[in-house]
């Protein structure tokens, strides 16, 4: 990545923190954009991608397997509270050094797959109970090439669904803006539909 990790998640936190708090108790058994996952799914999986990647930053052995809930008492502090601790230990130069003893790649790729999953999901879970969500350009600007790099592998193991169709422009004057073509071309090349949940 051409700008640091923790200043690229730095940037993107604070709108995924933002959507999180605004998430109500009754809309935790919404469907969200990722198939077979309610909200309260995707909350508890993106508590895991923040603190599991704080270990990985540090080179340490992590646990996927495991699905612990984190929706107790004060779960939307927690969040930010970790989103912080994520960007504090890829703040670290060397967690961007060499190649991740736990997974075969490059650190600095690693890093690139915390940035996507809080970006992206930060989509998903704010057009899944109503909100506006606007990330970091600078994130989905760099986040292009990394889903690029990853593709054939994420598809292969179903962490992407196929690449479709980026949508048309309405031509139409409208004084809501569209979805910007950055994040509608990051959205479509992981399998989403940015439109969500109307039909493409």
């Amino acid at each position: 990545m051409s700008t640091q990790t923790s200043e690229l998640l730095a940037a993107a936190a604070p709108r995924t923190v933002d959507v999180v708090r605004g998430i109500s108790d009754d809309q935790l058994d919404l469907p969200t954009p990722c198939e077979d996952y309610l909200v309260r799914d995707l909350l508890n999986h993106l508590f895991q991608v923040v603190v599991n990647f704080q270990d990985l930053a540090e080179k340490r052995q992590v646990e996927w397997a495991e699905k612990p809930d984190h929706l107790g008492d004060g779960w939307r502090d927690r969040f930010e509270v970790e989103t912080g601790r994520l960007i504090a230990a890829w703040s670290d130069p060397s967690s961007v050094e060499g190649m991740s003893p736990r997974m075969p790649m490059p650190q600095s790729v690693i890093g690139g797959m915390a940035l996507l999953d809080l970006t992206v999901h930060g989509w998903d879970l704010a057009v899944a109970t109503g909100q506006p969500y606007h990330p970091a350009p600078e994130a989905v600007a760099e986040l292009h090439a990394l889903v690029e790099q990853l593709g054939p592998t994420a598809r292969k193991m179903g962490v992407f669904a196929d690449p479709l169709p980026a949508p048309t422009p309405d031509p139409t004057p409208d004084p809501t803006p569209d979805l910007a073509p950055d994040l509608a071309h990051l959205l479509t090349q992981t399998g989403r539909t940015p439109t969500w949940p109307q039909t493409p």
